[in-house]
């Protein structure tokens, strides 16, 4: 099968739980988060306004956990120079193959010894980043997003986090980050870093229509 066929997207109709919403991320194969410069491309424009960010339905937030806790989705602030996104895990591979091959992405001396940590430890939280390095939380934060965009870290895994008497979950959560090559097998193309990019620039126009060339380099680059 060439690299560029990929099934006709069939939309979801609209987010309403974590099982619709694993669909449409499965779906379209890729997807941000958050609503952004290509109409209709997010998780937030296909849910319901009654079940997004509501007082009492934290709706893809919440979601989100049991659409990564599959083991086939792939979550992380990974596009839109570092907003959060979905992906199945063969989409991933492809970006991974085409981010891991621009210079501007190679590990910094800063950022390897947080990757040599992940190596030993298999996952690592913002804590344990800033206990490393010495650094305050929003340093850590963006050098793990910048980890992220260049395809070396996803997140792994979300814990909610009860608090008070009487244990309420209000949204709070706490993150495990991981190597994407710890988390997923066969992560490997035999295929060149232009053709997956060429493969993902066909992926998002084949959802969301014509496209300008600008938006998706802005989108994936």
């Amino acid at each position: 099968m060439s690299i560029l066929a990929h099934a006709p997207v069939a939309m979801e109709p609209s987010v309403v739980g974590w099982e619709s919403m694993y669909r449409l991320i499965r779906q379209m194969g890729l997807l941000p988060f958050f609503e952004n410069p290509i109409p209709g491309f997010s998780v937030e424009e296909h849910t319901d306004a009654e079940h997004w960010f509501t007082e009492d339905n934290l709706g893809p937030w919440d979601w989100k956990i049991d659409c990564l806790q599959t083991g086939d989705i792939v979550y992380g602030k990974y596009l839109w120079g570092g907003k959060a996104a979905f992906a199945t895990v063969p989409v991933y591979r492809e970006l991974m193959h085409y981010r891991r091959s621009l210079p501007k992405y190679a590990p910094t001396p800063q950022q390897q010894p947080v990757l040599d940590l992940l190596a030993a430890n298999g996952s690592v939280t913002i804590a344990d980043v800033r206990k490393l390095l010495g650094v305050k939380k929003s340093a850590a934060d963006a050098l793990m997003t910048r980890l992220q965009m260049g395809t070396r870290v996803v997140t792994g895994d979300i814990r909610r986090v009860y608090r008070g008497s009487n244990l309420h979950y209000n949204g709070w959560q706490r993150s495990d980050f991981c190597r994407p090559d710890d988390l997923y097998e066969d992560l490997s193309v035999s295929h060149s870093p232009e053709e997956s990019f060429r493969f993902l620039c066909d992926l998002v126009r084949r959802a969301s229509g014509d496209i300008p060339d600008k938006l998706l380099f802005k989108l994936l680059g």
